[in-house]
Parts: structure tokens; C-alpha cells; sequence
């Protein structure tokens, strides 16, 4: 018999070699880079708990212990308010922090032409724009995409 008849056959040996370079490279990251953040269920969970120590720990004097008193009790409350949607559907704040990302992303696309043209248009003595005719279009918006113009006012 041959060799490779006598040896066991291991029909995942692919995947398992490729999961031993995964751990091994996440064990280098986490040497190299420390541990890396959580979901965002698990950071708005450490968020909660630093803002609760942090204002345990603060020694004022009695105006500032009453605030210290309203804050905590704020804190408490948010904390009970969050942890039962976090047991349950940890996603949902995944999916909040992409949408919120995404949401900022519409902004700035919106927004960054119309305040570059704003920025780009200089103002005569007078105080209004030079170069403008007097129905108000600025000769710089015509060519490609003069039409698609957004105004956002």
C-alpha cells in the first residue's frame, strides 16, 4: 500500500488550516493592537458603566452632591431603560450606529457641493456676489450637471 492510503484522511484540513491562520492573526492583533472594540450593544454597555464610575466618583460640596445624586439616578435609569433591549436584540444598536453612519453620509454628499459653490463665489463691496446675472444664476453653475442643481434653502 501507498502512503497516502495508510494515513487518515482529514476531508477539512483546508478549513482547519484556515482557521489556525485566523486565530494566529487575531492573536497578532490583539498582541499588537490590543483588544478591538465590541459591537455597539457592548459599547453603549461600557459607555454607560464609565459614565455611572465616573460620577461615583466625583467629591463636591452639597450642591454638587445633589447634581451628583440627580446624575446617578439619570444614569441608573438609562441603564435599566437599555439593558433589556441589549439582552435581546444586541443587533439593533449595529444597526442604528450603520444607519447613523449612513445618515452622515447624505449630509456631507448634500451639503459639501452647495458649500463649496458658496464658498467659491466672491462677494463685491456692495455686499452682493460678483459674476451673478440679474435673474441670479451664477455663469460658474452652467455645463454638465448645471441642471441637476440642489438647492437646499
Amino acid at each position: 500500500m501507498s502512503d497516502a492510503t495508510e494515513r487518515p484522511v482529514d476531508d477539512d484540513a483546508w478549513a482547519s488550516a484556515c482557521a489556525e491562520d485566523l486565530e494566529a492573526e487575531k492573536a497578532r492583533r490583539r498582541a499588537q493592537y490590543g483588544t478591538p472594540p465590541g459591537s455597539a450593544a457592548e459599547e453603549l454597555r461600557r459607555l454607560l458603566d464609565a459614565v455611572a464610575d465616573k460620577v461615583s466618583s466625583f467629591q463636591t460640596s452639597v450642591p454638587g452632591i445633589a447634581a451628583q445624586s440627580a446624575v446617578q439616578q439619570l444614569v441608573s435609569q438609562a441603564k435599566s431603560a437599555v439593558e433589556p433591549v441589549i439582552e435581546r436584540n444586541p443587533e439593533i444598536f449595529d444597526h442604528l450606529a450603520a444607519a447613523g453612519g449612513e445618515l452622515l453620509a447624505a449630509y456631507r454628499s448634500a451639503v459639501e457641493g452647495h458649500e463649496r459653490r458658496w464658498a467659491q463665489r466672491p462677494y463685491d463691496s456692495a455686499g452682493g456676489t460678483s459674476g451673478t446675472s440679474e435673474d441670479g444664476s451664477d455663469p460658474r453653475d452652467e455645463g454638465p450637471g448645471a441642471s441637476e442643481h440642489i438647492d437646499l434653502d
